[in-house]
């Protein structure tokens, strides 16, 4: 692999992974940068990204993009022969964004609010069983609504960036997965189809490796 042309900072259990593994599909040399959860090593991430959260990718220019949802759409828009994402401006192109988006604004928020509870209430830790229990509930009602759409993928029978992005947000769903994928068939399909992409087993064997030291 040539020289770094991007530089990812992530972390273990945060939406890099679903970004390293479209970096991976893409074939674009990239360097991943491990951001700690101390208040030092968060208070240096700042520069690269205010709201100290993670993804964050540095461009070959030195701009730094945050959101992985803006991160997907804009590695889609960079590199159109890798085919992750229908032609702008076409009415799949439109389907694209709009899961893109519903992934972004629905799931991966149920996601936040299950796994940081605490911060969605002022009564703080008191209000976190109820919180988390209706979170719980809508993450469930949002997998189903992206189940209904998946033959296999999520556009149907082309890969999109979208997938990898479905894979690490169904990835987090804190309930039973067993029982989720004994109820949701095609969104365990999809789950052991990205595994069997060379990309997704890159950027899960780097989580793997990093996860017992964060």
């Amino acid at each position: 692999m040539s020289e770094a042309t991007y530089q990812l900072y992530g972390r273990t259990n945060a939406g890099s992974l679903a970004v390293q593994i479209v970096l991976e599909e893409i074939g674009e040399p990239y360097k991943l940068l491990w951001v700690e959860r101390t208040p030092e090593a968060i208070e240096a991430y700042r520069r690269i990204n205010p709201a100290g959260k993670v993804p964050a990718l540095v461009l070959p220019d030195g701009t730094p993009v945050c959101e992985s949802a803006a991160i997907l759409t804009y590695l889609t828009s960079a590199y159109p022969a890798a085919h992750l994402a229908p032609k702008a401006g076409s009415a799949a192109h439109a389907r694209f964004l709009q899961w893109m988006v519903f992934l972004s604004a629905n799931v991966y928020e149920t996601a936040l609010r299950y796994y940081y509870a605490e911060r969605y209430s002022t009564a703080g830790a008191a209000a976190q069983t109820g919180i988390q229990e209706r979170a719980l509930q809508d993450y469930l009602r949002h997998l189903e609504a992206v189940h209904e759409a998946l033959a296999p993928y999520v556009l149907g029978d082309a890969f999109s960036a979208l997938d990898p992005y479905l894979y690490m947000l169904a990835g987090w769903y804190p309930g039973d997965t067993a029982a989720l994928h004994e109820r949701l068939p095609g969104l365990a399909r999809h789950s052991a189809l990205l595994r069997q992409r060379a990309a997704t087993l890159k950027a899960d064997a780097d989580h793997a490796e990093k996860a017992p030291s964060t």
